[in-house]
């Protein structure tokens, strides 16, 4: 292994980045003004109901400021190197994580899920992740959906300053001093009893989820990101 890769896989290197990226997101959202737009997730608390979080990989960076409810919540992060430094970042915020992905056969991952939902939670997750194809989004979150009886709501952000990365996501980077918004859009049920293949329920998860971007974005005087 190269000195480089060590660098980068050393347990207090990864603890600073987390560090960093923590202060980072703190000082965006604290020079910033914010518009937010979750009267979806107050509906869903008022009648007591567990829920599933879903926004794209490329808007990682603000999520954890959008919640603001008593219960926990819970993250789904790849158990990878970018995972655990991710993992320990939203740890700063009083995010809890879930090791594992939607799409390469997370039993346990789905296991702790449930167990999370079935005890009033949240769970937030990118449904593109954790390494695409971008703006897809994977059938295991409607499996979830499905299993737990939970509804699904697509949340999104958007900043007017802002660079976006040249990765596979087109990483969406806040910069501080900046307007910015943040939407949840309607619940999304699927049905315990639903025979129908998922894939309806996938494309409809998917249009949604990309029309609550789309808006969050053009509120902030950008076109979609593609």
């Amino acid at each position: 292994m190269s000195w480089h890769k060590k660098i980068l896989k050393h347990p207090k290197f990864q603890a600073f980045i987390s560090w960093f990226a923590a202060k980072y997101i703190g000082f965006v959202y604290k020079t910033s003004r914010w518009s937010k737009h979750l009267d979806s997730f107050d509906r869903l608390t008022q009648k007591g109901e567990s829920f599933i979080v879903v926004f794209w990989h490329n808007r990682l960076l603000m999520t954890a400021f959008a919640w603001n409810q008593p219960q926990q919540f819970h993250m789904l992060i790849s158990a990878h190197n970018d995972g655990r430094i991710i993992a320990d970042t939203v740890a700063y915020y009083g995010i809890k994580t879930i090791p594992g992905s939607t799409s390469k056969g997370g039993v346990q991952a789905v296991r702790s899920m449930l167990k999370v939902l079935q005890g009033g939670n949240v769970i937030g997750l990118t449904p593109d992740g954790p390494r695409g194809p971008r703006l897809v989004v994977s059938e295991g979150v409607i499996q979830l959906a499905k299993l737990s009886g939970c509804p699904i709501v697509p949340l999104a952000y958007g900043v007017q300053r802002r660079c976006v990365l040249n990765s596979w996501d087109r990483f969406v980077l806040a910069l501080p001093f900046t307007r910015g918004v943040m939407i949840a859009g309607e619940p999304y049920y699927v049905p315990r009893q639903d025979k129908e293949s998922l894939e309806r329920h996938r494309k409809n998860l998917e249009d949604s989820l990309c029309a609550v971007t789309d808006e969050a974005d053009r509120q902030c005087g950008h076109q979609e990101i593609r």
